[in-house]
């Protein structure tokens, strides 16, 4: 499904019917809360946002999608009639996948939703892997393998690993570990991750030397051990 954020209804009901016309479903609001009553209730495969609009201007809406771990990788194509350079430059670097001015062409917007669905794909599957070394993560199962075996671990073992996994090589301090994985609301000390690290390097066995110790810092998770 294809989101429409646009105000101007004939815009909107074009755009709309040439979508579903070349067979992909699509939908449009004409208001920010229209759009975020339909976002709680499920959410789209790429947004196609104005930027002049009621309520809320479209820039504001990005921010709140690119802020969001539900919304971060929602693939968002800006479509407005602020065509100088300085705006394209500002709607790419607030979190915009693809910018497309007013006027335009219906078979060059298509071409592009086609382009940017592609990426979407494929974003999708390589988040769905994790790898790094002998360690790898399914998302879509939850499950983690070590050297290939199946590892049984707790649920905050498993978030800890899942998150070293999404950025190999970046030092975490404890203090970041702890807000990331316990909360902020969690007044335990900092030995809470030693404790959980130290498990995680047992259950990884031959791989548990890939969690570095950093001396000073935190850890890190290497492609080799160490």
């Amino acid at each position: 499904m294809i989101y429409l954020l646009e105000d101007d209804s004939a815009i909107r009901e074009l755009v709309v019917y040439t979508l579903c016309s070349t067979g992909l479903e699509a939908t449009g609001f004409a208001a920010p809360s229209e759009f975020y009553d339909a976002m709680e209730r499920a959410l789209p495969e790429l947004l196609i946002l104005d930027i002049m609009l009621p309520e809320e201007d479209g820039l504001s809406i990005l921010r709140r999608l690119r802020a969001s771990p539900r919304t971060e990788h929602l693939p968002v194509m800006m479509l407005t009639a602020r065509s100088s350079e300085y705006d394209k430059v500002i709607g790419l670097d607030g979190g915009a996948d693809d910018y497309l001015t007013k006027p335009f062409g219906m078979m060059e917007l298509i071409s592009r939703v086609r382009a940017l669905l592609r990426r979407a794909e494929f974003g999708r599957e390589r988040r769905e892997k994790l790898r790094c070394g002998d360690i790898e993560c399914d998302t879509t199962t939850h499950t983690m393998r070590a050297c290939g075996e199946e590892l049984t671990l707790t649920l905050k073992e498993y978030e800890l690993l899942h998150l070293m996994l999404e950025h190999p090589m970046q030092v975490f301090t404890r203090d970041r570990l702890l807000s990331s994985i316990w909360g902020y609301e969690f007044d335990g000390e900092s030995r809470t991750v030693d404790v959980h690290i130290r498990s995680l390097r047992l259950k990884l066995g031959a791989a548990g030397g890939q969690i570095e110790t950093v001396r000073g810092v935190g850890y890190r998770l290497r492609e080799t051990a160490v």
